[in-house]
């Protein structure tokens, strides 16, 4: 079985689409952490007030 390359081991073009997928990767982890922050506080915020009523 190969090994599977690094990023020392790419060439500069492959580097850079490697670069540009780590990139849309990371934003797209990033969009759903906030969705999942968002949907939290609107579940608390829902709830406390919900309490108070």
């Amino acid at each position: 079985m190969s090994d599977p390359l690094t990023p020392a081991q790419l060439s500069p073009e492959e580097l850079a689409e490697y670069r540009k997928r780590q990139k849309n990767r990371n934003r797209a982890l990033g969009a759903v952490l906030v969705f999942f922050v968002v949907l939290f506080y609107a579940i608390t915020f829902v709830r406390i007030g919900a309490q108070h009523q």
